[in-house]
Formats: C-alpha cells, structure tokens, sequence
C-alpha cells in the first residue's frame, strides 16, 4: 500500500474475460457506488445548485454499465430538476450493456473516448468520471485532465478510490457478498492501483485540487473561471 501498483490488471478489464462475471459486474456496480460512491454527497454539492438555476448538461467519462448516469438523472428528476446526461465508454461491451438498459429520461450512452468529443467540438456544463482515474498512467491521466478542461463550461468532478490499507481490508470484507463477478477481486486491484491524495496532486496541473469525498474517495475538481 506504501507504494501504487501500476502494473496490477483488473480481471474485467481482460479482453477474453468470462462475459457473464461481467455483465454481473456492471449489474453489481450499481450497489457499490451507490452505497459506497459518495455520489449523493456529490450530487448535493456540486450539481444540485446548478440544477436550481437552468438545466444542467453533463458528461459521465467511462461511464461503464451506466448505473450512476441513471442514478443522477433520476436524483434530479424526482428534485423536479433538469439533467442530461451522456455516458461515454471507450469498451465496448461496457458501452453495449448501457445501451441495452432500459430508457431513462434525458440519458444517453454511446462508445466513444474523451479524445472523440474534443475532436467533434462537443462541450457540456459539467464534466464527470467515477473510478477511473486509477486505470490511468500519469501521461494518460493528465491528457483526460486536458481534455475535460476543454469539455467542460463550469466544472469537473472526476472521482476515485483513495488507497489505504484500511480501504483495502475494509474493502475486501464488505464486498464478500457479491458473489459470480468481478467486484471484490477487481476491486481489491483497484485499490492497489488508486492514487494517494498526495500522488493526485503532484500529476495535477494548475487549477485542479483534491478534495475529500465519500470514506475512502477523493474528487480531482476543476471549476472554470
């Protein structure tokens, strides 16, 4: 835990990797970052008062099996709030599965990756990622970074797993229940792979901070202006 595994691969990520683990993953997913994810908190903070004021568009980078794209819209909607979101995933069997659930409201998911918006010009209000920076090697890290500075009209939330040997144990007991998938072996890995505050802030460029976030997670934020 003293020192990131960067080498450490997470089972899912595997191209030839057991197709129905996997749909279970995304399924499960929903569970985890729901309950562990800090989203809620986020949700309050960050996106409710824009919300407020006019609707509110926002782009969730690997958005994976979509289930904290639903989450949002369906937050803002019973707050009588308008939110759209897209949900982008450069796989595509994460990309498939999004798009194979069923209709929500102002939520779209295609495969596409952070570099295809910025060549199509798209921007949105909000940009947003959950566990994914820890899948990044630094220069990947800081070309997501560039690019939702580019996306983004007012602010980026890109949050992620904080490593700790308390998370990792934690971790490891907490998820024993979710059985036939990938959660608690690839979640395990992703935590040895997670950043430390420190390490975030030292890749960042000028204008990103790292905040706290749910027990366990960190937000890389950017607000423009």
């Amino acid at each position: 835990m003293r020192k990131r595994d960067a080498t450490a691969v997470e089972l899912m990520d595997l191209p030839d990797c057991d197709a129905r683990r996997l749909d279970n993953t995304y399924r499960q997913f929903g569970v985890v970052n729901r309950v562990l994810g800090g989203w809620r908190r986020l949700y309050r903070r960050e996106l409710r008062p824009l919300l407020a004021v006019q609707p509110v568009r926002v782009l969730d980078i690997g958005s994976g099996g979509g289930d904290l794209a639903v989450m949002l819209a369906r937050w803002a909607r019973r707050d009588g709030l308008s939110l759209s979101i897209t949900g982008i995933d450069p796989d595509p069997r994460a990309a498939s599965f999004a798009q194979k659930r069923p209709p929500v409201q102002g939520v779209e998911f295609r495969q596409a990756h952070s570099a295809d918006e910025v060549v199509a010009g798209r921007t949105y209000d909000v940009v947003i990622s959950n566990h994914v920076l820890h899948h990044l090697p630094a220069e990947e890290l800081r070309t997501l970074l560039a690019h939702s500075e580019v996306l983004a009209g007012t602010k980026v939330l890109h949050n992620d797993l904080r490593r700790s040997p308390a998370a990792f144990t934690l971790f490891g007991m907490a998820a024993l229940p979710f059985r036939g998938s990938y959660i608690r072996v690839d979640g395990l890995t992703s935590i040895r792979r997670s950043y430390t505050p420190a390490e975030l802030s030292a890749l960042a460029p000028p204008g990103w901070t790292v905040e706290r976030s749910a027990a366990f997670h960190q937000v890389l934020t950017y607000r423009q202006g």
